[in-house]
């Protein structure tokens, strides 16, 4: 009350003081949001509303009532407004299980039991919108249904998926005999001309057309066969974001657990005499109890079954039942199914009855025959004198998991010892032994097993005193054990069969543990099988939906210990009497097997000579419907007399108990201990207990209690919980009629204590009678009692425990809650059971139907007044009073922070108070209007209880509306008038309440605030169907105000942002979403603050055509205003794009899909099907175009994965200014909140150009594809006239951008064909380092600043710029459904043909926006720039989607555009020529005859075109022979049999062309095409040798040489070669290919004009590689500069070098050789500082500073390796042009010699066979005589690098010595005797030089030998050799720094070790031990002499070395080390003393 008392002294208070009611509210509405509906606050007509800030909708009622769906014509008229009969309200019939009611007549029924009736038997009444099914809420987009959508497509043809052409074999058996081949190869027949035949000319092409007439054709055609949806080819949305699903609740039906059907087949003994009765039962062991109720059976004879017909009535068809049905609610592998066998009673305890079963024999007979007629004769005996009477027998009992565990196994063995069952594949088991499975304690099922029939042959005898269920669990779990102890017992002999099986759903011939007939019952006198009462094991929480009354009564024991004479055989009679009298003994006792249905007594079976008796009977009693106190059980003790005496009944009574049934107004239940009366009772003793002393009464045992039973009732109707009875006991009195007197104090307290009491209620009952409960609850809440004619105040006590009742309902079925939280049990009472109360039938007037509403009632605007609000207490005169009292009042508990500062005026929760209720009879009030005002109204801890059962009171509340409307006749009158005014700011302010709720609590309990935010959604979706829609999106907008104000100070913005996603989503998934939005009548800003709808009307006339456009396409505050829900989503769409970081990928999935999941929802509906529906609503989504143009940047780039995408629109379109576009501004979150920060600008045409290239790190792949598809459904279905008008204002840069987009749309959707199919056709396009799009980049501009800025963005994502994704769901392409691997042959096949639509029909889409984009462009600026770019996107699409039927209408679009734009092609960009041919001859390469009819005929009409144009062919037939030579270079799938065809076909339009027939065109053409054809012939080869790299390289250098004359041809077989290179990690060879393309183009620049920082032609690249000599062939004889068609390509520009180079450095950095790296951009810096380029400088010098920084740190651990070489030969006819060849090739790093051996040994075993490829072991020289003609000899030679002496001085580092390598050594070791090693006197070796033709490395390989040397070194001189480089290895490992002690070790060891002593020492013993004889070998003699003592110097620095650097622990070896060396040195001694004479003088001749 505090903050109150400020107010009424303040300027606002007085003015609230003068306002009536009504006036105060609108006011605070107005003020504080409350009612958002009544904010008139409107921003300016062209003010721009940020995205940021939600709008105020429209009045939708108001503007309905301007714009009367009446005025439109058509089907559009439906979606103008909701249908007039949209709710209805239905009155569904209960299901009934049986055939009879099952319910008492209504004679019979007191209160309690009317209740139940009522409650079981009334049907359910049930609200539903007709048109609800048509929402993703009730009928989602599941992938089944996307697969019933995708039935029936048409299947594509794509290329990818045809079969390839027939093998290299079969096309040469197919293509003659090799002598009619003019080059005498057999495959070059395949491309003769002459032989070839054309594909069939299209019809028509070569006739003139007007460009506007073939527009429209192609459009017509383009419209045929089209798919109406595209988004039904999409995988079906993302089940995880549908939060907006809401399945009805399923109707309460009766609960059953997992059933079984036990069949009782036959029961056989040894012997039989007597008659044998068997019941069923289940048990679980591990809970101790008994879990279903008994099952009765009787299996025997007729003749048998005769001998107790005196003591029988004829037995009823249902007890002759001998099936029965089994519940199991909680399945469990401790339930035992226990058989009991009775028998009748007779003389002699169990024991001695049992003991002929276990001793006789029926076999026999012969023996026993007296002993089996004495038998026969007592039975007769005692069948019929103690027919009624029966004693235990014989148990057994079966452990149902082993059961269904041997009946789940497959097959077993006929004889399993462990399990002792007898098998066999027909399900049959027989149990031989009492051995069991072992089964652990898992759970298991019982619901779906294989049938199995049990053949039971053993039973125990009962035990006399083991009669218990206590004593039955012990033997239960005895027979678990292994050794159980029953094994040891002597079991009875019998033969029983029982079928268990799992129970049909809809059993024939099923009676009820009613024994009511269940449906179907088709013939009454069919044996019924019965289902059997489960008792649970544990409790079950389900609700009654039918009546049931039972009583189960169980004897347990009886203790006559203390009395005197002969009262030993005991039986019990039971019977339910209604009085005292005898004859009042009700016939409601269940009857046993062949017996009547109910009889009036029963009987417990009897212990022969037993005073104490336990008993295990159970006798099922029918409850009477209405129970009094005379009603009460009655036990009478017999003793049985087994001998027969004269004059006496067999049965005398001993003594009587009872038990009353009710006890303080409840039944009476439990278990009892009751005393004995000896006497009969007296009169009047039914309304006592037993256990009062009555006088005159003998009692046994001093009235001790000694008969101890069980009472367990099931029952609908008796609660058997104190509260509950207490309630609604008291609820039924109140309700008879109004209470006085002076207990009506009292009964007030009373009704307020059992209210409290119910929070105590087991969870159980409560549960059970919740429908009753919530049906008490809501009278009490809404019709108070009357007590002394004033109103009980108790509606906020009604509420409170409505709340926590419903909490405690949901906590018992915690695990059943449906995705949102729902409590099963409490959505299926709102769904089906509420009804508004005082509606029930017995309030209707007999002529009054409930269910149709009265006609022609007064919609009257009268206020009720609530009766709940009890602090009320006065009536206000007059409104002022009403005032003063809502600022004073305490009606409002302000002790908690929800309501403190809210509620009071000017509070954002502002709701005013009702005057206390009028003192009437009857007040009533209706349950919406109550629940909303207790609940605003409500405490904290009320309050917290409806918040987690928030849903539940919302859909009371608009089931109560709806109901409410329906019943009052108000459907049907205007939305404003059907409710007060009250209940709409009381809705207002418990929105907003809830709302702030959502947004306080979003980071303390996220699961109730997600239930909570739900809830909140479909309640407003809910109320969009009820109440004034304005109002109710006024609720969303003050929901988003509500929210958007936490989002500046959240610490994680992205939860709420999430939260109010989802409540969009959910409010948008209403059925008639598309009415909400206003799509009818004009979009235009007001023109006033405050308008009228129709001044919006008036004010679109004025308004320019152009403004029209653009207001359509875009977000701005009119549009969003009118089509509020389109324009949330829309701008959440938008401002979440923008944004970034891990949150954001999260919030950008869901608001796709959102968007995603909307429109799939509408492409499905029916009402939307048509075209004008169709463009009516993709109007709405227009503004999605200008989102998706504005984040491209950000969406992913499908065309690659490792670099950015080259720029699409060419630099002449400006720049955008908007960098790479990958992030927003840091204050995303508050500018989203609406905070007062600068707001975001909306998103509007810029102008500026295109984007640049784009990071793939932005949005994931899967969203952009998902977004992607969302645009192309808004295009498809778009108004063409309104994009054209759009398009025709749009700016250059934006229509490039749109144009960039569409490419991106190609790219998203391409055709992958079937998985591992081939796809070469693609592989340009998937290649990461294509070689073209790197070259584009680079000239364009995207390797300087623009790519490192990129590159720095993707530095600072927090993902990094290679991090893995593996475990990022919301990055990868992840989708479990469609990537299993057990996909069946069938699910493949239907994927490739959705994936097929689908990228036919998204490309088409695209297509018929570049029709419309091109119509748009003669009139726009930079007209020839755009059509290159759109052009582009045009040839994209062909690659990505080449099917035929999208093929064959892009080729027509394709053929429209040159005509119509001639100049584009052949007067401004050559560059685009080129690719439009290359796209075309590869497609005129297709095995598709359709494809290459189009593509061929699109070639003739461009060579056409092109020779009318420019009167010249030279340009066209240069772009296609380059475009054939790039395809031929890099295509892996072309064929060359259909390009033929192609050809061939271009030969027959040019002759059958009559225009052009006496031009020289046709004869051009025939020149080009034999030209091509000779390219042709030149792949065949090339085609041959595929597999060989070396081969396939060698040709294309071939092919490439040939061009040497044509610079075009020449430069692109380079980058062909390069690009070859590249893939298969060649870098350094890829470098030296686009090093020889500079060099051509430098000679070709240095022709045109002589530039200072441009390279002087190929001698400026010698620094580089002596190979580039070669280009310069090139010369002013051969090319002339500027011939047209010559040199005409971009890269023969400046731009085109410095690209080619910038690939070179790239190249050699990837090769590891950075010192060309450096020579490289010696040629390109000159050139950056001329054109004063410093960012490309900034580039370049850093790449040289980490090029540099390399060769500087070699102790780093990084080492390069070079290449390692092999001389290669070729022998045999075989090889052809390779016979007698030598090769040098280049080698990866490492490569061993058995590797490139087996390699080339592999790959030509397989090309000849493997018996004719043999490898050369030795590297001897090869004498061909010796080989065999057949075969193919390779011999393979490791060769090192070989420099001179004065090449080594120069070149030092490894590098210099592994680059521009020439010549080549291997050495032979050879002795005089042929063999290759021998003693050191005759070792002579063989030193081979070879030299090759280029220097390594080069453009190819594997380099010709072109000369070849010989020197033969004689044993010194090898001598001297290895003494060298001994010496060597020592002063390297000396000098090595830093040290190296191992490898000094190591080296020492090798040089002075004891085992190779003998190595130097031998050489000097051989060689200088005497002095030579020739005078020759005197100086090699010295030579050797001086090298050993070079080495012993060495070898003395090496040990001096060794002994500074070991340590302590090395010592002892070092001096081994040094004593060796003495040795060594001491024995060279002498030899190296001994010098040879010196050389006479040269001999002068005179």
């Amino acid at each position: 009350m505090g903050s109150f008392l400020t107010f009424p002294g303040t300027q606002e208070a007085r003015q609230l003081a003068r306002m009536v009611a009504s006036e105060v509210r609108k006011q605070m509405s107005r003020e504080h949001g409350s009612s958002p509906q009544l904010s008139e606050r409107r921003s300016g007509s062209h003010q721009t509303v940020p995205l940021a800030e939600v709008v105020e909708p429209l009045d939708v009622e108001e503007f309905l009532a301007a714009h009367p769906p009446e005025a439109e014509s058509g089907p559009l008229r439906d979606l103008a407004d909701f249908p007039p009969d949209d709710l209805e309200v239905i009155q569904e019939p209960r299901e009934l299980r049986t055939l009879e009611p099952g319910v008492p007549e209504e004679g019979m029924l007191d209160m309690r039991t009317q209740d139940a009736v009522k409650t079981y038997t009334e049907d359910w009444l049930v609200v539903r919108r007709r048109y609800q099914g048509l929402s993703t809420a009730y009928t989602p987009i599941t992938p089944q249904r996307q697969r019933e959508r995708q039935q029936g497509l048409p299947r594509q043809v794509f290329e990818t998926d045809e079969p390839e052409v027939e093998d290299v074999e079969e096309r040469r058996r197919s293509s003659g005999s090799l002598d009619e081949t003019p080059r005498g190869s057999w495959a070059s027949s395949i491309f003769d001309l002459r032989n070839s035949m054309p594909d069939a000319p299209l019809p028509g092409l070569l006739e003139r057309t007007a460009p506007e007439e073939a527009d429209l054709r192609n459009a017509a055609l383009r419209r045929e066969g089209r798919h109406p949806e595209i988004l039904a080819l999409f995988p079906a949305p993302d089940e995880d974001e549908a939060v907006e699903r809401r399945s009805p609740p399923e109707m309460p039906r009766e609960h059953f657990g997992q059933r079984i059907l036990v069949k009782c087949l036959s029961l056989k003994f040894e012997i039989e005499f007597e008659p044998i009765f068997g019941s069923l039962a289940l048990y679980d062991i591990k809970e101790k109890k008994k879990i279903s109720e008994n099952f009765y059976f009787d299996l025997n004879s007729e003749a048998v079954k005769g001998l107790l017909r005196g003591h029988s009535a004829p037995p009823a068809i249902s007890s002759l039942a001998r099936a029965a049905i089994f519940s199991i609610s909680h399945p469990s592998p401790d339930i035992f199914l226990v058989i009991r066998l009775e028998k009748v009673l007779q003389q002699g305890d169990i024991g001695e009855c049992c003991e002929p079963y276990m001793v006789l024999r029926e076999a026999d007979g012969v023996k026993n025959k007296e002993k089996l007629e004495r038998l026969r004769t007592a039975a007769e005996q005692f069948c019929s004198r103690l027919g009624r009477y029966r004693m235990p027998f014989a148990w057994t009992a079966v452990h149902l998991r082993n059961v269904l565990s041997s009946a789940s196994a497959p097959e077993r063995d006929p004889l399993d010892p462990d399990t002792g069952v007898w098998a066999d594949r027909k399900g049959t088991w027989k149990r031989r032994t009492l051995d069991r499975l072992s089964v652990g304690d898992e759970a298991c099922g019982f619901g779906n097993f294989r049938p199995a029939t049990l053949t039971i042959t053993n039973f125990f005898k009962q035990e006399g005193d083991r009669l218990s269920d206590e004593d039955l669990y012990k033997f239960l779990a005895d027979m678990r054990r292994p050794s159980s102890l029953l094994r040891r017992l002597r079991p009875i002999t019998a033969l029983l069969k029982i079928d268990i099986s799992p129970a049909p759903e809809s059993p024939h011939y099923c009676l009820s543990p009613e024994l009511l007939h269940v449906q179907p019952y088709p013939d009454p006198r069919v044996r019924p099988t019965k289902e059997i009462l489960e008792f649970p094991a544990r409790e079950v929480f389900a609700p009654y939906t039918m009546y049931r009354n039972l009583l189960f009564i169980y004897p347990q024991s009886l203790n006559f210990s203390s009395r005197q004479g002969s009262m030993r055989n005991i039986a019990i009679k039971v019977q339910l009497m209604a009085g005292e009298d005898p004859s009042q003994a009700l016939p409601v006792i269940f009857g046993k097997s062949s017996s009547s249905e109910f009889t009036q007594e029963a009987y417990t079976a009897v212990v022969y000579h037993n005073k104490c008796p336990q008993f295990y009977e159970e006798v099922k009693v029918m409850l009477p419907p209405a129970l009094g106190d005379s009603h009460h059980l009655l036990f009478s003790f017999h003793h049985v007399a087994c001998q027969p005496r004269p004059h006496t009944l067999p049965d005398a009574p001993v003594g009587y108990t009872w038990v009353p049934l009710m006890q303080h107004g409840q039944l009476r239940t439990g278990p009892l201990c009751l005393p004995v009366s000896v006497d009969k009772p007296p009169p009047s003793y039914s309304v006592l207990t037993p256990d009062v002393q009555l006088p005159g009464m003998k009692w046994v045992d001093n009235h001790k209690g000694v008969f101890h039973m069980e009472l367990r009732a099931v029952s609908s109707v008796h609660t058997q919980d104190p509260a509950l009875e207490r309630f609604l006991a008291l609820g039924r009195a109140l309700e008879v009629g109004p209470c006085g007197g002076r207990g009506a104090a009292v009964l007030e307290a009373e009704l307020r204590a059992s209210l409290g009491g119910l929070r105590g209620a087991q969870p159980q009952p409560l549960v059970a009678f919740s429908h009753q409960l919530l049906d008490r609850l809501l009278r009490l809440l809404t019709r108070p009692p009357l007590i002394n004619g004033q109103t009980v105040n108790v509606g906020r006590a009604a509420f409170e425990t409505l709340a926590v009742l419903a909490n405690q309902i949901d906590r018992s079925l915690e695990g059943s809650r449906d995705t949102h939280g729902r409590c099963p049990v409490l959505a299926a009472y709102v769904h089906f059971a509420f009804r508004l109360p005082g509606t029930e039938r017995e309030a209707n007037a007999p002529d009054q139907d409930p269910l149709h509403p009265p006609t022609g009632l007064p919609l009257s605007r009268a206020k009720s007044i609530s009766c709940s609000n009890p602090d009320l207490a006065s009536n206000p005169c007059c409104p002022d009073e009403e005032v003063q009292h809502i600022l004073g009042t305490k009606g409002i508990d302000r002790s908690h922070s929800w309501v403190n500062a809210a509620y009071a005026p000017g509070g954002t929760k502002a709701v005013l108070r009702r005057p206390p209720p009028p003192a009437g009879p009857d007040p009533k009030q209706l349950v919406h209007e109550e629940l909303a005002l207790q609940w605003v109204v409500s405490a904290s801890v009320v309050r917290e209880a409806a918040l987690c059962q928030a849903w539940f009171f919302f859909q009371l509340m608009t089931k109560s509306l709806a109901l409410h409307l329906y019943r009052a006749g108000r459907l049907e009158a205007p939305r404003r008038l059907r409710l007060p005014q009250r209940f709409a700011d009381d809705v207002a302010a418990l929105v907003c309440a809830l709302s702030t709720e959502v947004a306080a609590r979003c980071h303390q309990d996220m699961e109730l605030v997600e239930r909570l935010n739900t809830s909140l959604g479909f309640f407003l979706a809910d109320l969009l169907s009820l109440m004034d829609r304005g109002f109710v999106l006024g609720l969303v907008r003050a929901y988003y105000k509500q929210v958007g104000a936490r989002l500046a100070t959240a610490p994680n913005p992205s939860v709420l942002l999430g939260l109010r996603l989802d409540l969009l989503r959910i409010v948008s998934s209403h059925e008639h979403y598309v009415p909400l939005n206003l799509p009818l009548g004009s979009l235009s800003p007001p023109a006033s603050p405050s308008p009228s709808v129709s001044s919006q009307g008036s004010a679109f006339s004025s308004q320019a055509p152009e403004q029209r456009w653009a207001h359509m396409l875009e977000l701005s505050g009119p549009f969003r205003r009118q089509h509020f829900l389109v324009g949330l989503l829309l701008s959440e769409l938008a401002l979440i794009l923008e944004a970034d970081g891990d949150d954001a990928l999260a919030l950008q999935k869901k608001a796709i899909g959102a968007l995603h999941n909307l429109l799939c929802s509408h492409e499905a509906d029916p009402r939307l099907a048509t075209p004008a529906a169709c463009a009516l609503v993709a109007r709405l989504y227009l503004p999605l175009i200008t989102i998706v143009m504005d984040v491209l940047p950000q969406l992913h780039d499908f065309s690659e994965t490792h670099s950015p995408r080259g720029r699409l629109v060419p630099s002449t379109l400006g720049d955008d200014g908007d960098g790479d576009g990958s992030t927003i501004s840091p204050s995303v979150a508050m500018a989203i909140a609406g905070s007062p920060l600068p707001p975001v600008p909306c998103p509007c045409p810029s102008p500026g150009p295109a984007v640049g290239g784009r990071a793939s790190g932005g949005l994931a792949p899967e969203a952009t594809r998902e977004l992607l598809g969302c645009l192309l459904w808004v295009l498809k279905g778009a108004d063409p006239d309104v994009l054209r008008g759009w398009l025709t204002d749009l700016p250059p840069a934006r229509l490039a951008r749109l144009l960039d987009l569409l490419r991106l749309c190609t790219a998203a959707f391409c055709y992958k064909g079937r998985p591992g199919g081939e796809r070469g056709h693609r592989l340009p396009l998937a290649q990461s380092l294509d070689m073209r799009a790197r070259l584009e980049e680079a000239i364009l501009g995207t390797v300087g600043a623009r790519r490192d800025m990129v590159r720095r963005s993707r530095e600072r994502s927090p993902l990094g710029p290679h991090e893995n994704v593996r475990w990022r769901k919301s990055l990868t392409h992840w989708r479990p459904s469609t990537e299993r691997p057990d996909k069946t042959k069938e699910e493949v096949e239907q994927e490739v043909l959705v994936e097929g639509n689908l990228v036919t029909e998204a490309n088409l889409i695209v297509l018929d926006t570049l029709e419309i984009i091109a119509q748009t462009l003669p009139l726009a600026e930079a007209r020839d720039s755009l059509l290159g770019v759109l052009l582009r996107v045009l040839l994209h699409s062909m690659a990505c989607a080449p099917g035929a039927v999208y093929l064959q209408h892009s080729l027509a679009t394709q053929r429209a555009l040159v005509a119509k734009f001639p100049e584009l092609l052949f007067e401004e960009d050559a560059e685009l020529g080129a690719e439009l041919c290359l796209r075309l001859l590869r497609l005129c390469g297709s095995h598709v005859a359709t494809i290459r009819a189009h593509a061929s005929a699109s070639l003739y009409l461009l060579m056409r075109q092109g020779y009318e144009t420019a009167h010249s062919f030279a340009r066209v037939k240069l772009q296609v022979t380059l475009s054939l030579s790039t395809l031929v270079g890099t295509s892996r799938s072309l064929s060359e049999e259909h390009l033929r065809r192609s050809l061939r076909t271009l030969l027959t339009y040019a002759h059958d062309d009559p225009e052009l027939h006496h031009s020289p065109f046709p004869e051009q053409v025939q020149d080009l095409v034999f030209n091509l054809h000779m390219i042709l012939t030149d792949t065949v080869k090339m085609k041959e040798h595929q597999e060989d790299p070396e081969m396939l390289i060698d040709l294309m250098y071939r092919i490439a040489k040939g061009y040497q004359n044509s610079p075009d041809l020449r430069l692109t077989w380079l980058q062909s070669m390069a690009q070859t290179h590249a893939a298969r990690g060649g870098h350094a060879e890829s470098a030296q290919c686009l090093v020889h393309g500079a060099a051509l183009v430098a000679e070709y620049l240095s022709l045109l004009e002589d530039r200072r920082h441009l390279p002087v032609g190929c001698v400026s690249f010698q620094s580089i590689s002596s190979n580039v000599l070669e280009e310069s062939a090139v010369a002013d004889d051969v090319v002339t500069p500027g011939e047209e068609g010559v040199c005409s390509g971009q890269l023969f520009t400046e731009q085109g070098l410095v690209g080619l180079l910038q690939q070179a450095a790239d190249a050699f950095t990837a090769a590891g050789l950075y010192e060309a790296v450096n020579e490289v951009y010696k040629l390109l810096i000159p050139i950056h500082e001329a054109n004063r380029d410093h960012t490309r400088l900034a580039t370049l010098h850093g790449q040289l500073q980490d090029a540099f920084a390399r060769l500087a740190q070699p102790s780093s651990g990084w080492e390069r390796m070079f290449g390692t070489y092999f001389r290669v030969g070729f022998y045999g006819g075989r090889f052809g042009d390779l016979d007698e060849q030598e090769f040098v090739y280049k080698e990866p790093s490492l490569t061993k010699l058995p590797e490139i051996a087996h390699r080339l040994e592999e790959f030509y075993a397989q090309r000849f066979g493997d018996d004719v490829v043999e490898i050369i072991k030795d590297s001897n020289p090869v004498d061909k005589a010796k080989l065999e003609p057949s075969k193919a000899y390779i011999q393979v030679t490791y060769v090192e690098p070989y420099l001179e002496a004065y090449e080594l001085r120069e070149r030092v580092t490894d590098f210099e010595r592994s680059y521009g390598l020439r010549r080549f050594l291997f050495c032979t070791p050879l002795t005089p005797g042929g063999r290759a090693h021998g003693e050191l006197h005759e070792q002579f070796k063989r030193k081979t030089l070879l030299t090759t033709a280029h220097a390594f490395p080069y453009i190819k390989t594997r380099i010709n030998v072109v000369h070849k040397e010989e020197i033969i070194l004689t044993p010194i001189e090898v001598a001297i050799e290895d003494m060298q480089k001994k010496t060597q290895e020592l002063a390297f490992a000396t000098r090595q720094d830093p040290a190296d002690p191992k490898m000094l070790q190591m080296v020492l060891q090798g040089c002075v070790g004891t085992t190779v002593n003998q190595g130097p020492l031998e050489v000097a013993q051989v060689f200088l031990a005497e002095i030579p004889q020739d005078p020759k070998l005197y100086r090699h003699h010295n030579k050797l002499r001086l090298c050993f003592k070079d080495f012993t110097k060495r070898c003395e620095d090496a040990l001096r070395k060794n002994k500074a650097l070991i340590g302590p622990d090395q010592r002892e070896y070092h001096r081994e080390l040094e004593r060796n060396y003495q040795r060594l040195r001491e024995a060279l001694q002498p030899l190296l003393n001994r010098r040879a004479p010196p050389l006479p003088p040269p001999t002068v001749i005179p």
